[in-house]
């Protein structure tokens, strides 16, 4: 489906230390299975099982990757609200 709101994804991973991962995929199904099997990021290798705690889906590569950025600049407990914990 091109060009749909389901093409780009940004996720949150918690990882089984506690400490939240993210990231951007085109499948996440495929990408949190990756990151279970350690063949994920470097960051998630030492620190699996992980577990999908939030998803947000764009119709561009560009708006999700800003999107991820803008996660990945948020303090630990605006992540917590962001994936419910609070």
């Amino acid at each position: 489906m091109t060009g749909s709101a389901t093409d780009h994804h940004v996720y949150v991973l918690e990882c089984a230390d506690g400490t939240f991962y993210t990231g951007y995929t085109t499948d996440v199904d495929r990408r949190v299975a990756e990151h279970d099997a350690g063949e994920g990021a470097k960051y998630t290798r030492g620190r699996t099982p992980v577990t999908l705690r939030h998803v947000e889906s764009f119709d561009s590569r560009s708006a999700a990757m800003s999107r991820e950025h803008a996660i990945k600049s948020l303090s630990r407990r605006e992540k917590e609200r962001l994936v419910g914990e609070e």
